[in-house]
This record gives structure tokens, C-alpha cells and sequence, in this order.
């Protein structure tokens, strides 16, 4: 079981690690955070939205420069520094009771989570070769999965017990949680970045404004593209729940037959499902197969409704059919996953991954922040053609990422390749080497 959800030993082992730590805690914190922030502070729903919504939207934003950062200091490091200061802003949360204070530390939380996400995707990129990146994400996203069961599992204790004792306990393991991931951290090797003209020598030209992203269009499509894709998480954690209560004569526990199809079907399969994505044009075709398997996902999930009634058989095809949906969707959630992790690695400058990765990743913040007021007002207030057309928006986005792929692989083509990242030893914060060596190789044991 473990060798489908850890990679083999060495630095893709230790990431890993750190991922499973902070996974954990955030399957705990995500289970339990509402319901603290309502009941035991006092928020109302409508500030705790606000506050979330506003913070993925800073952490959007936050996550280009702090990738940029992890470019130029070294994204070991400040994956260590980040992983730190998210167990402070968790901590933070514990010291608000206003609603400015709650939305102060959400602002805080979310950038540093951006971040983070962005420096361990750098991290990634320089510590494995080229043709393997795809694979080891995978690795990654199973251990990600697993860790946030386990980390609901114990959240759920803490609401049966549903005192302020048993919230609090839940945030300080969390916080613990990123602390443990830093110290992982800190036994990866460094990863080279570039280096610095000696004083007194005529300065280096650099290859591009310093937050290049930021003018790439092609890259800004691909991610854009991206995003709508990225839509579909709201839909296990809020939609599917509502709908299943208000449309469908399906028992209530099937909301939690659906997260463990989810769930368990990642931590299984992800890894065999990205083995098949060798390049951009087989991440293309992946992306666009799931824009299709999202869309009968969808239409699937609109059926559930017909013919519903308080109990009977109606209950148990309203189930299966909902099970049957679940299936599919997870099925396109892979198949995207897969794809979109190659396309982001694949068209980054490999000395500037941080910033592009903190771009890419802002797309999962932005559909974060906007996908639970648009997929409710589509689902919930529109029914059938409101799940039609949001599997039209997947058809759409998946079929459009072919064609933005070879745009951006085009306006590559002129472009001189940069420097590859490499790495260093273990020991001691991020090096900068006196010249750039061949593209990295696995751990040995890999």
C-alpha cells in the first residue's frame, strides 16, 4: 500500500514526507475550521466567507513573488521559511476574534500557503530529472490524499466532541504539522540558483524582467485554462453535498461514499493514471479527455435528481447513479492532474520555476475563491441546465488547451534554453555553484 502512495527513496521520498506532514494537519484544520470560527469565536458565515474568500484571493497574488523569491534565494530554503510562517498564521487564527482580525490571518494563511505550494514545486523541479517530474507529482498528490483522510478522520473526533478544547488541539497539531514538514525539509539537498556577478565584474544580463510570467500570454492562457478546469473542487466539499439534500432521494451518508471514492481512488490509482503522460502532447490530449469525462460526469450527476422520492428503490438508484458520477469525476480529475502538471513544469524556464509555478498554482486559489458562487448559482439555482453547461465549460477549457500548448511552445522555440537547476549538498542553506552542471538525477536508490 505505501509503495502506491510514497515515491522511492531519496529527495522525491523526503518531499513526500513533508507533504504528508502538512497534509495531515490541513485534513484536520479544513474538517473543523468552519465550524470553530462560527461556534466557538462567534463569526457569522457570511465574515467567515468573506474573510476565506478574500484570503485565497491575497494568496493568488502572494504566490508569484514568493515563488519568485524561492528562484533567487533557493526553494529549499524558503519552503523551510514558508512552512514555518503557515504554522504562524495557523497559529494566528487562534488570536482572532473580530472579523478584521479572522480576515488578517486568512490573508496571511493563504499567502503562505501559495507560497509554500510554489517553493516545493521549484523544489521539485530541480531535485528531479525532466521526465520524471509528472510521475513523482503523482507520487506527491496520493500521499496529499492520504494525508488529508487521516487528517479528517481525526478532525471528525474533534466535532463529535465539539468542545473549544478539542478545536484547539486540532490547530496546534496542525501547526505542528508544517513544522514537522519543515524540518523534513531541511534534509533535502539545496538546489543551485543563479549566480551573482563578482563585485566589481559587468553584471550578468538577465534573460527577461524579473517576474517574466507576468508577460508570458501563453503561459497566462494555459493558466487561465486551467483554472476553469480546476472548478471541479468545489463540487465533492459543497455541491454535491447540497444537491445531493435538496434534489435527490439519496441517503445523506452517500456525501461521504462519494469523498471516500474520491479520496481512495486517488491515493490508488493517481500515479499508474500520470505514467501515461509523456510530454506536452500527451498532457494535451489528457486535459482535453478530461474536459470530456468531466462533462458526462456532469450530465451524470444531473440524472440523480429524476424521479426522486422520500425512500424505496428511488434511493439506492439515486446512490449508485451519484456513485457512478463520482467515479467518472475522479476519473477526469486525474486524467487532468496529470496532464496539467506537465504542462506547467513543461513550459516553465527551468531558472525561473518558482514564479511559474506560483502563477500556475494561483489558478487552484482563484477557482478556490470563485468556484463555490459560481457552481452553486449554476447547480443549485438552474438544476439540469445548470450542470450541462458547467460540463460545457470542462469540454470547453480541455479542448483549447491543445491549441494554447503549441502557441506556447512556439514562442519557446526562439527562446535559448536556460540554465538547468542542480543540486548541491545536503547540508547548509541553498548554494549557488561556481557553474551549472547537467540536468539532475533521482537519488540513487530512485
Amino acid at each position: 500500500m505505501l509503495r502506491r502512495i510514497l515515491p522511492p527513496q531519496g529527495p522525491p521520498r523526503l518531499l513526500a514526507l513533508a507533504q504528508l506532514a502538512g497534509a495531515v494537519g490541513d485534513g484536520a484544520f479544513i474538517v473543523c475550521s468552519a465550524l470553530f470560527f462560527t461556534r466557538i469565536v462567534g463569526l457569522s458565515p457570511t465574515q467567515v466567507g468573506f474573510g476565506l474568500t478574500l484570503g485565497w484571493g491575497v494568496g493568488s497574488v502572494a504566490g508569484i513573488p514568493l515563488g519568485h523569491l524561492a528562484d533567487r534565494r533557493g526553494p529549499r530554503g524558503t519552503a523551510i521559511v514558508l512552512a514555518v510562517a503557515t504554522a504562524a498564521a495557523i497559529g494566528s487564527f487562534l488570536l482572532a476574534r473580530s472579523p478584521w482580525a479572522f480576515t488578517v490571518a486568512a490573508c496571511l494563511y493563504a499567502s503562505c500557503q501559495s507560497g509554500l505550494t510554489a517553493a516545493r514545486q521549484a523544489l521539485l523541479a530541480g531535485l528531479v530529472d525532466r521526465e520524471r517530474r509528472t510521475e513523482i507529482r503523482a507520487y506527491l498528490q496520493s500521499t496529499v490524499n492520504g494525508g488529508l483522510a487521516i487528517g479528517a478522520a481525526l478532525g471528525g473526533v474533534a466535532l463529535q466532541l465539539d468542545t473549544r478544547e478539542a478545536y484547539l488541539t486540532i490547530f496546534t497539531m496542525d501547526a505542528a504539522s508544517f513544522l514537522a514538514a519543515a524540518l523534513v525539509l531541511r534534509r533535502l539537498p539545496a538546489v543551485a540558483v543563479p549566480a551573482a556577478p563578482a563585485q566589481g565584474a559587468a553584471p550578468v544580463v538577465a534573460a527577461g524582467p524579473k517576474l517574466a510570467v507576468l508577460r508570458d500570454r501563453p503561459y497566462a492562457l494555459v493558466t487561465f485554462l486551467n483554472m476553469i478546469m480546476m472548478l471541479y473542487m468545489p463540487l465533492l466539499s459543497l455541491v454535491l453535498p447540497l444537491w445531493i439534500v435538496g434534489h435527490t432521494a439519496a441517503p445523506h451518508w452517500t456525501v461521504s461514499a462519494l469523498l471516500v471514492v474520491n479520496t481512495a481512488s486517488v491515493v490508488l490509482f493517481q500515479v499508474r493514471v500520470a505514467r501515461g503522460v509523456t510530454g506536452l502532447r500527451t498532457a494535451s490530449r489528457f486535459v482535453r479527455r478530461s474536459g470530456v469525462v468531466m462533462l458526462a460526469a456532469c450530465a451524470v450527476f444531473a440524472l440523480s435528481a429524476t424521479g426522486a422520492s422520500a425512500t424505496g428503490a428511488s434511493a439506492w438508484t439515486a446512490a449508485a447513479v451519484l456513485l457512478a458520477g463520482a467515479a467518472l469525476q475522479v476519473i477526469g480529475e486525474m486524467t487532468l492532474s496529470a496532464g496539467a502538471w506537465e504542462i506547467g513544469f513543461g513550459l516553465a524556464p527551468s531558472d525561473k520555476q518558482g514564479q511559474y509555478q506560483g502563477f500556475f498554482g494561483s489558478g487552484a486559489a482563484i477557482a478556490r475563491m470563485l468556484g463555490p458562487l459560481l457552481l452553486t448559482t449554476l447547480v443549485m439555482g438552474h438544476g439540469t441546465p445548470g450542470w450541462l453547461l458547467l460540463g460545457g465549460l470542462f469540454l470547453a477549457a480541455g479542448a483549447a488547451m491543445g491549441p494554447a500548448v503549441r502557441w506556447a511552445e512556439r514562442t519557446r522555440a526562439t527562446e535559448p534554453p536556460g540554465p538547468e537547476p542542480v543540486r548541491t549538498t545536503p547540508a547548509g542553506s541553498d548554494a549557488t555553484p561556481e557553474a551549472a552542471g547537467p540536468e539532475p538525477l533521482l537519488a540513487s536508490g530512485c
